[in-house]
């Protein structure tokens, strides 16, 4: 009687014969997100204000008496407003 072989006794030559790796498949679309312009406008106003809650020359007087014209209807007219405006964007060299 004869025995045919049956291979190595052992099993790692096979394990020396590692299979290669695939490379990962590349998404063809990366995750994005959309931000309206109102939550941009929100943020830049929640800036402003976070910058000048911080801010250490905030003249609270001066912050009062703002108020209290702001409180009178008669006080907001297109003039109040244009040169308000005109200071803010001087202020941010716009």
């Amino acid at each position: 009687m004869t025995i045919q072989g049956i291979g190595p006794l052992e099993p790692l030559p096979k394990m020396n014969k590692a299979e290669k790796a695939e490379k990962p498949v590349k998404a063809e679309k990366s995750d994005s997100i959309n931000v309206s312009q109102e939550a941009k406008s929100k943020a830049e106003i929640y800036t402003a204000v976070e910058i000048a809650k911080n801010s250490a020359d905030i003249r609270w007087n001066r912050v009062e008496e703002v108020k209290r014209k702001l409180q009178d209807p008669n006080y907001l007219s297109g003039r109040v407003l244009e040169e308000t405006a005109e200071k803010i964007m001087e202020q941010f060299d716009i």
